[in-house]
C-alpha cells in the first residue's frame, strides 16, 4: 500500500539499492531480484510497477546522477563574462573531470552490446545535449566572433557524437593505442576549424575512463 500512497519514495528507494548494488556488483551481475532482496519488503511487482526493466533502472539512475552535472553546464551557458568558444571549453572540461564520470563507468554496461540503451543515450544526446546546451553555445560563439562556421547545429552535432559515441569506451571498446589515437585525431579536426576544446589532463581522464570500464 505504501508503495501506491508514496509512489515517489518508492522510486527513490529503488534507485538508491540499484546504484549501490550497481557499484558493489556490477551492472551486468546484478538482476532484478538482487534488488527486490535488498528492498526490505517490496516486491517485484513493485518494481515492475515504476520500471519496465534493469535498462530502465540504470537510465533512471544514470539522470539522477547526472541532473547536478547538467545544472553546473547550465551555469556555464547562461555565464555572462564568457564567449562561446570558452564556454564550450568550460563544459567539456567540466563534463570529462567531473567526479561522477568515476562513479559511473565503472559498473555501466557496454552500449554496443546494448543497443537499446545506446538508443536511449543518443536519443538524449540529439534531443536534448545538442539543442539546449552545446548549439546554444556555438552560436553564441559565432555572434562574439570567437567560433567560426557556418553551420552550427551540424557542428554541435558532431561535437557530440564524437566525444560521446565514436572515442566512448562504453560504446567502442578499443585498445588504449587506438583510442590515444582517436584523440588525437579529435584534437587536430577541432583545432583545424578553429575550436581548440582538448588539453592534455582532459585526454588523460578519457583514457582513465577507458580503464575504468575494463575493471
Amino acid at each position: 500500500m505504501a508503495r501506491n500512497k508514496y509512489p515517489e519514495e518508492t522510486i527513490e528507494r529503488i534507485l538508491d539499492v540499484s546504484l549501490e548494488l550497481f557499484i558493489q556488483k556490477g551492472y551486468e551481475n546484478t538482476s532484478i531480484q538482487d534488488i527486490v532482496n535488498n528492498l526490505g519488503g517490496l516486491s517485484k511487482d513493485a518494481i515492475y510497477h515504476h520500471f519496465k526493466s534493469k535498462e530502465e533502472i540504470l537510465e533512471a539512475v544514470s539522470k539522477r546522477i547526472y541532473s547536478s552535472t547538467k545544472t553546473s553546464m547550465l551555469s556555464i551557458i547562461n555565464s555572462r563574462e564568457l564567449t562561446g568558444l570558452k564556454k564550450l571549453r568550460k563544459i567539456f572540461k567540466y563534463s570529462i573531470e567531473n567526479s561522477n564520470q568515476d562513479l559511473m563507468f565503472p559498473d555501466s554496461p557496454k552500449l554496443w552490446d546494448n543497443p537499446n540503451l545506446l538508443v536511449m543515450q543518443m536519443k538524449e544526446l540529439m534531443e536534448d545535449i545538442v539543442p539546449n546546451y552545446m548549439q546554444p553555445i556555438i552560436e553564441q560563439g559565432l555572434q562574439d566572433g570567437s567560433i567560426k562556421t557556418d553551420y552550427p547545429k551540424e557542428l554541435a552535432e558532431v561535437i557530440i557524437l564524437l566525444f560521446n559515441i565514436w572515442i566512448n569506451p562504453l560504446v567502442y571498446d578499443v585498445p588504449v593505442e587506438e583510442l590515444i589515437n582517436k584523440i588525437k585525431f579529435c584534437d587536430i579536426l577541432f583545432k583545424g576549424m578553429g575550436i581548440d576544446i582538448l588539453n592534455e589532463n582532459m585526454c588523460e581522464k578519457i583514457i582513465k575512463l577507458k580503464t575504468l570500464s575494463t575493471r
